[in-house]
């Protein structure tokens, strides 16, 4: 388990980076400041939520694989793709009801971090 997690937070990190850069180079000036905001709030929280996933799988390698840490991972992830893939969206075509699913993103961000500490707390 704990691979699938480091490889899933470098991948996550890798991408997050590529679109950190895209949206500082490629998108200067082709989207409106609220949107570059929106984006950039996606970015931001695609990577802070990557070096999550590098932590769990590290945790995970280190006191072994529980439940606990499997949900935490596959939480961050699915926050991942719900949270910053529907900024990124709504960036993108700025179609605003996007912005409606969001929070169940940062609820799955929440509860997350919340079974990382309820692992470690355990293990």
């Amino acid at each position: 388990m704990w691979k699938i997690f480091v490889i899933l937070g470098a991948l996550n990190a890798a991408v997050a980076v590529g679109f950190g850069a895209f949206g500082a180079h490629g998108l200067e000036g082709k989207l409106s400041d609220r949107l570059m905001d929106v984006y950039q709030t996606g970015v931001q929280y695609h990577i802070m939520h990557a070096l999550g996933l590098l932590a769990i799988g590290l945790v995970a390698a280190y006191a072994g694989g529980s439940a606990l840490l499997m949900w935490a991972g596959w939480l961050l992830f699915a926050g991942i793709l719900v949270f910053s893939g529907s900024l990124y969206t709504m960036a993108f075509t700025g179609i605003s009801w996007l912005g409606a699913i969001t929070p169940i993103g940062g609820t799955a961000f929440i509860a997350g971090w919340i079974l990382l500490i309820a692992a470690v707390w355990k293990a």
